[in-house]
């Protein structure tokens, strides 16, 4: 008897399409697979799998998507939906809504500002203007109100937690530098579940806060503690430009501030508060307006990288340390320094996710997550091992050098031992002549991967999502098209299946 009949009994046969029905080959893969999901490895006795989760509202509502084909498929929909879609689709809380309210927000004219979409960058920016232009052709820009920045919907309930630890986890020689959070729940009322993110509410890098008091030219207390804690000074928007171009007294000045605010001299993502008031010395607006343009500090959300079994009273993150030239001064991650090198203790909170192990855990899994993608499967491989669960798992992990960015090496390698992990695939981007990722290990290892998915298997991504999730999602596409005879079009399906019955799961970012 093997190691899961041992924990989960005899499974139940899957039931399969016999080759003598009346379907193409790629019809009876995708079957295969649709019944896999429902009924591969269930214990004998155990309920029925629950039918697949209604269609998506929104089918532009999917990050792997790119944005001309998101505009696409909202042709003809209301302007609300066809903003939606011109957003990023990550619905990261970065710009103080989720993508649907944003947008929603922008058709009504409650939001007035167009590039709160950081992860969507310039192009949803520009298709933003596009598309409102066309919803009121004949409306005249409205001026961004002096002192109306809207507020972020209520999230959460935050609660203060001590952090720790702050522990590098890359190497002596990496270009990064990767940390272990670890942060104290004993006393709060925080619970989170493996695949559960956290919100951290940083303070601005207070050197930063004194470079911007000294260009405005004030030692106002109230306005300091308003940089270091409420406003968000590393990343203006349109109307804070706006603002300055209205009030600079250098005619110069104000037409290069206008076309930054359209977009025409470069992404405006590139600048921080503080190079606008050196660059434009004469745009000195009112201080409460000032203040009023800038958007709000955000709290930062991070997938959990610990499980609540294997640390109890605690959760750990896995950041990624943010650090950058540009412009000739040294940029720092707001919430990423902050956590790793200043932080005493930081008002948390946590957001539960939809990204879950599979509710039988006798369910074949598949983790694909390089980087500090690795975090929530870190938390998915504690939770199992704290439960004593052996079975198919499988991890797909990557970075730049094998020396010195294995991130959890050793607790990796422990879950390999014990049986908690059964299969690992590496991919090193910067340890060969040729460029090394994830997909690329997809590829090569097709066949088992599909036998893994037409087993009932639960594919996660956690990662980027402008690149690596696209590169991923594309080659499960190839997988489905190799292995399983699709056409194109046929493995577009079976993946958009694969997603609907809950076994194609991104946290994506």
């Amino acid at each position: 008897m093997d190691m899961l009949a041992q924990h989960f009994g005899t499974p139940a046969p899957v039931p399969l399409i016999p080759e003598t029905a009346p379907f193409t080959a790629e019809q009876r893969a995708w079957l295969n697979g649709f019944l896999a999901g429902l009924y591969g490895g269930a214990a004998q006795g155990a309920p029925a799998a629950a039918p697949p989760a209604a269609p998506e509202d929104y089918p532009w509502h999917d990050p792997a998507l790119e944005l001309p084909e998101r505009l696409a498929l909202a042709e003809g929909k209301p302007p609300a939906r066809r903003l939606m879609a011109a957003m990023a689709q990550l619905d990261c809380g970065q710009c103080g809504y989720v993508c649907k309210t944003y947008a929603e927000a922008l058709a009504t004219g409650g939001e007035t500002s167009l590039s709160l979409c950081q992860p969507g960058g310039k192009p949803t920016r520009d298709a933003i203007k596009a598309l409102l232009a066309e919803a009121r052709p004949a409306a005249a820009p409205a001026a961004a109100p002096a002192a109306a920045a809207p507020k972020a919907p209520a999230g959460p309930a935050a609660e203060t937690v001590p952090v720790r630890l702050s522990q590098r986890l890359t190497g002596e020689g990496s270009g990064k530098d990767v940390r272990r959070i670890a942060l104290d729940l004993s006393g709060t009322a925080l619970r989170y579940e493996p695949g559960d993110s956290l919100g951290v509410a940083a303070r601005s890098d207070p050197v930063l806060v004194e470079q911007v008091m000294a260009a405005l030219g004030t030692e106002d207390a109230e306005l300091r503690e308003a940089l270091l804690a409420r406003h968000d000074i590393a990343r203006p928007l349109d109307r804070t430009t706006d603002l300055l171009a209205g009030a600079a007294t250098d005619p110069a000045e104000a037409a290069a501030l206008r076309r930054l605010s359209d977009g025409e001299d470069g992404v405006l993502d590139g600048f921080d508060l503080l190079d606008l008031l050196r660059a434009f010395p004469s745009a000195r607006p009112p201080l409460a307006d000032l203040l009023a343009s800038l958007p709000t500090l955000k709290p930062r959300l991070y997938s959990i990288a610990s499980s609540p079994l294997a640390v109890p009273g605690q959760v750990e993150l896995c950041v990624g340390v943010v650090r950058e030239e540009r412009r000739g001064r040294r940029r720092e991650g707001v919430a990423s320094t902050h956590l790793a090198f200043r932080a005493a203790a930081v008002p948390a909170f946590v957001q539960p996710s939809h990204f879950r192990l599979p509710q039988r855990p006798e369910a074949p899994v598949i983790m694909v997550g390089p980087g500090t993608g690795i975090a929530p499967f870190r938390a998915f491989l504690q939770h199992r091992a704290a439960q004593r669960l052996k079975g198919r798992t499988w991890l797909f992990f990557g970075d730049r050098h094998q020396a010195t960015d294995f991130l959890f090496r050793d607790e990796v390698a422990a879950w390999q031992g014990d049986g908690t992990l059964e299969r690992l695939s590496l991919a090193w981007s910067r340890d060969g002549g040729a460029k090394d990722y994830v997909q690329h290990r997809m590829l090569e290892q097709a066949p088992d991967l599909w036998r893994w998915l037409q087993d009932g298997a639960h594919f996660y991504v956690c990662g980027d999502a402008s690149r690596m999730a696209k590169d991923v999602d594309a080659a499960l596409r190839q997988v489905a098209m190799q292995q399983g005879a699709m056409d194109a079009e046929g493995a577009r399906q079976w993946v958009v299946a694969l997603a609907r019955q809950g076994r194609y799961q991104r946290d994506v970012y």
